[in-house]
């Protein structure tokens, strides 16, 4: 009996290390938007045609699954978009194969989607 209750004591413990491993990915990080207010046609849709829907990137190809040829598309993605251009750990790094965007860009992605993705 003594040998089924530290058999399962580990099993539980294993399990719990496990499942802290496989914990979500970093939170977003708020900025302060006070008085920036981005929209998807003024602002976002220049920096997602500049830096991620290029040829074979997310554009008709839709690498990764996603086409950010449209406000629609952006918005549904909004926060693997802002992990991604924050570089959090958990997502993938974008753009990809080039340097992060400059603070002032992503700044405006994030204000953009924190104040509700305004098209």
């Amino acid at each position: 009996m003594k040998n089924i209750c530290e058999l399962s004591l580990g099993l539980l413990l294993t399990g719990s290390v496990f499942f802290a491993s496989c914990s979500k990915a970093e939170t977003v990080v708020v900025i302060d938007c006070s008085g920036i207010t981005p929209t998807y046609t003024a602002d976002i849709k220049a920096i997602m045609t500049a830096n991620c829907a290029l040829s074979g990137c997310h554009n008709s190809s839709a690498a990764g699954g996603y086409n950010f040829t449209t406000y629609s598309v952006c918005k549904s993605a909004k926060d693997k978009i802002v992990g991604a251009v924050q570089h959090l750990s958990g997502y993938q790094a974008m753009p990809q194969g080039s340097s992060k965007l400059d603070d002032a860009t992503v700044k405006k992605i994030t204000c953009w989607v924190q104040n509700g993705c305004m098209e």
